[in-house]
């Protein structure tokens, strides 16, 4: 029988002192309102499981994956536009 706990030893090993590099924060923040838009998307959807949506619960989930649909757009843009040369 293999235990876990060696794999998680070598997993684990370079974590304490590994910190995220600049540029990995800055990714990190630009994702953010994606995220968030997506957090949102999750909480209107869990609001749901247990009981059958209303017109109301509908409008709010429709709502949330307009808003990360838009905050995906948003990223790919500002991605595209950051990005130099290629063809013309």
């Amino acid at each position: 029988m293999s235990y876990i706990v060696t794999v998680q030893k070598a997993v684990t090993a370079f974590a304490p002192w590994r910190e995220p590099t600049g540029a990995e924060l800055d990714a990190i923040e630009a994702e953010m309102p994606v995220i968030a838009a997506e957090v949102d998307l999750l909480d209107a959807q869990i609001t749901t499981l247990d009981r059958l949506p209303n017109e109301l619960d509908m409008r709010r989930i429709r709502r949330a994956r307009s808003r990360v649909m838009a905050a995906r757009r948003d990223l790919t843009n500002r991605a595209s536009t950051g990005q130099t040369g290629g063809a013309a």
